[in-house]
């Protein structure tokens, strides 16, 4: 046996349970069940993840509201955001907004900017903007408002936020 298959014979099983360690280690995703807790885990800097059920959501188009509802779920991380605490820009009340846009190929309206731009309110409440934008104009294709609320385990809202991560560094105590 030469040395180098020597040398990866000790190596790979040493580095496999290293991996597996490391797996192990990770605690899955805990929900962020109200304003409070999301607000407090951003601002602490933990990696938090939402996945929106939008069939749990009521539909706008144009302002008014939709009867059929698409079954659809769609998730982003949630990266750069901004909170504004109530009255720091003229709102009522605190409420925090991050977006996200991504370049897509849509059956029907072909290759579009696919930007989703979630606003989550103290009270709990959601709204979230899709649109889709024509590349290089930016002509706005398809324009929807979702609303809901923050799923907090035992209602039917569709908006879920989640702590990611391994689940030690920046929890919110909340």
């Amino acid at each position: 046996m030469t040395r180098r298959k020597a040398v990866a014979l000790l190596v790979a099983p040493a580095l496999a349970l290293a991996v597996a360690a490391s797996w192990s280690a990770r605690q899955p995703p805990r929900q962020l069940k109200s304003f409070s807790q999301l607000l407090a885990a951003l601002q602490s800097g933990a990696p938090v993840r939402a996945v929106f059920h939008y069939k749990d959501m009521t539909l706008f188009i144009k302002g008014k509201e939709e009867a059929s509802i698409p079954e659809a779920v769609g998730g982003m991380d949630v990266g750069a955001f901004e909170y504004f605490a109530p009255g720091s820009i003229g709102n009522p009340e605190g409420f925090l907004s991050f977006s996200h846009l991504q370049l897509i190929t849509h059956a029907r309206h072909g290759t579009v900017y696919n930007y989703v731009k979630v606003s989550v309110f103290e009270t709990n409440k959601v709204r979230i903007l899709a649109r889709y934008l024509a590349p290089g104009t930016y002509a706005v294709k398809m324009d929807e408002t979702f609303e809901t609320e923050v799923n907090d385990g035992a209602n039917r809202a569709g908006a879920y936020f989640y702590l990611v991560g391994s689940g030690g560094e920046g929890r919110p105590s909340t």
